[in-house]
């Protein structure tokens, strides 16, 4: 009687990093072995330990970038071979758990942007996400959305297909004229389980905040807040790339177990696509809309301030001067408003020098501040610490003016000069003072820095 022959087990390789490839997603890789064989470098990078890897794969499955690979030595290889000629090629095992998340990641289709308005008239930054958004879904191969919301609104409409939707998913209502959480966190609730999008982006404003965390709450999915940078990997999940650890990392951060899959950007992050005028596009009407006796909050009167004394849009603004720790004192800000007066300019300041009472925090510029994308930026007396760095780096001319010639300021400059800014700027004041006189004329925008 013979001995039967034991059936032979598929060989495993072993997991391996690719080189170049982390994106330090916050340690995926390492949460998800069973049996410890990664450990995380101070860079957020992983090492694998071979001799303890058990090649179950979970880790790469787990990887947003494709930065971990499976390695098999030339008698594994061998083994293989011989599996497949008894077996026939090894097709994809999927799991029960595996085949419901796909079927349900199948069913949300389509890119949304909603858009923030105030009494009828857009936020830029929606016109903003709609750009991005536009590239995300002819990458997704869906329809771009503008959801908008609010009383007799219906003008805007027209406003986003300009700005590159398709379509336009319109709650028109009096209980929408004044935004509250409630009302509106509701309204998004039910076109989500109605349409089933994929992606949703707000502005990181006061309204985008408070609205898609509520939203998500509810719909119990993740949201990334203040993102930099969005893009779409070849699992058609949303890579979401924010500061983290203080601004001394990019983190990608993506959420590929839920949908919707949601993200808040900064005003003047995204640049601001072309308007066509002409374009169109279908208005989708829904008449969803909670009863006014219904909503606990109630709008008794609205304030604006935005004409306000010191009111100062710094976002907004084409030319920035702005002042940091190296200004010494408040006072010295005089200097700063003399020169951006004489270009049309408005005045900003460092985290530093907000944190001294120099400037109040409306003209902070920064990670957390404004972030801003200006025509010209001349900073005078700032480091260049990253935090800093991450709100104003994508303005179009960067003049940098500081006494260290080490300065991390002087990296993204467009022009840097090194020396005391107590001489620098009195010089240009003049300077940019007697070219205007010569051209006989105070236009700003007739000024050459």
């Amino acid at each position: 009687m013979t001995e039967a022959k034991k059936p032979m087990k598929k060989p495993r390789g072993k997991a391996r990093v690719v080189e170049g490839k982390c994106i330090a997603c916050g340690a995926r890789c390492e949460s998800s072995c069973p049996v410890n064989s990664i450990e995380m470098s101070d860079g957020g990078e992983p090492a694998v330990l071979a001799e303890k890897c058990i090649g179950c794969e979970k880790c790469i499955k787990v990887c947003p970038a494709s930065a971990l690979e499976m390695f098999y030595s030339p008698e594994d290889l061998e083994l293989l071979k011989q599996w497949d000629k008894e077996h026939g090629p090894a097709g994809e095992e999927i799991s029960d758990e595996e085949k419901q998340l796909r079927e349900m990641l199948a069913r949300y289709r389509g890119v949304w942007v909603f858009i923030e308005q105030y009494d009828g008239e857009a936020a830029k930054v929606s016109w903003e996400l709609l750009g991005t958004g536009a590239g995300l879904a002819k990458t997704l191969g869906v329809e771009l959305s503008a959801v908008v919301i609010g009383d007799h609104v219906g003008h805007i409409c027209g406003e986003a297909f300009a700005y590159g939707a398709d379509q336009a998913i319109l709650l028109d209502s009096p209980v929408y004229a004044n935004y509250r959480t409630q009302p509106y966190a509701d309204a998004i609730c039910h076109l989500v389980e109605k349409h089933r999008p994929e992606v949703i982006l707000m502005g990181a404003t006061g309204q985008g905040r408070d609205l898609a965390g509520a939203v998500a709450t509810v719909v119990k999915t993740g949201l990334t807040a203040d993102c930099t940078g969005l893009g779409i990997d070849d699992k058609r999940n949303l890579m979401q790339t924010r500061p983290a650890f203080g601004g001394n990392i990019m983190a990608t951060i993506m959420c590929d177990k839920f949908r919707p899959q949601m993200a808040t950007v900064r005003p003047h992050v995204m640049q601001m696509p072309e308007r066509k005028e002409g374009r169109i596009g279908r208005v989708v009407r829904e008449t969803f809309a909670p009863r006014e006796e219904d909503v606990l909050v109630k709008v008794i009167e609205v304030l604006n301030d935005k004409d306000g004394k010191d009111q100062v849009d710094v976002a907004a603004a084409e030319i920035i001067v702005s002042g940091g720790r190296g200004l010494m004192n408040k006072e010295n800000f005089s200097m700063l408003q003399q020169l951006a007066d004489e270009l049309g300019g408005v005045v900003g300041a460092s985290r530093s020098a907000v944190d001294a009472g120099w400037m109040p925090h409306g003209r902070q510029v920064g990670q957390t501040g404004k972030t801003v994308r200006p025509k010209i930026y001349i900073a005078c007396g700032i480091s260049g610490a990253i935090q800093h760095m991450v709100g104003m780096q994508d303005s179009d001319v960067i003049i940098a003016i500081n006494r260290d010639p080490e300065a991390p300021i002087f990296q993204i400059a467009t022009y840097g000069i090194v020396g005391d800014l107590f001489q620098v700027v009195p010089a240009l004041i003049g300077r940019v003072r007697s070219m205007k006189s010569q051209r006989g004329g105070t236009e700003p925008e007739r000024v050459a820095v």
